[in-house]
């Protein structure tokens, strides 16, 4: 169940609010800041921008690649461990817009974790340490410590007791090793 909190609107739908819910300028300011940042081939200065003009935390050694987006009106609830890489085209969601209500949800993104390009993290989710999601995946859930998923709709593909046990296999069996 993803975390989220819930803002009921009347009249017309969620997104004819939007300035009720997030200040135009920062929107602005946000916008701005992302597509720079979308399209900065230097990781370093990706992570200061995020830190310090969007407010989010934001490990040692992440890498966001190019084109990644991020929520333009709440980046602040979107935190990201160390050491992890977010693949290209990858979009992080802390806010959703519907007809009756709109649902604001911190995304918590582990340390060590490889998400794949193309992927959709949805508002509200925790993704923890060591987890891969494999490209092209919608996360409409949380995803435990060390588990392999992937899809639309996700799917666990190895849990972190399956994962663990085939890169042991592949060590034994000499997988994945290159000949010089």
């Amino acid at each position: 169940m993803r975390r989220t909190e819930r803002f009921p609107v009347s009249g017309a739908n969620s997104l004819w609010h939007v300035y009720k819910t997030v200040p135009f300028w920062k929107v602005v300011r946000n916008f701005i800041v992302i597509q720079l940042a979308r399209y900065t081939p230097f990781l370093g200065m990706k992570n200061w921008m995020y830190r310090h003009l969007l407010r989010m935390k934001v490990g040692e050694h992440t890498s966001f690649a190019l084109m990644v987006m991020l929520d333009i009106m709440f980046p602040e609830k979107i935190s990201v461990g160390r050491n992890t890489v977010i693949g290209y085209n990858t979009t992080i969601l802390a806010h959703e817009y519907l007809i009756k209500e709109y649902r604001l949800g911190n995304v918590e993104i582990g340390d060590e974790v490889m998400i794949g390009a193309n992927s959709t993290i949805l508002p509200g989710i925790k993704i923890g340490d060591n987890a891969i999601v494999s490209a092209g995946t919608l996360v409409h859930k949380d995803v435990p410590a060390g588990t392999f998923v992937g899809g639309n709709p996700m799917q666990v593909i190895y849990t972190k007791d399956e994962l663990a046990k085939r890169w042991k296999d592949d060590e034994i069996y000499g997988m994945g090793k290159t000949e010089t």
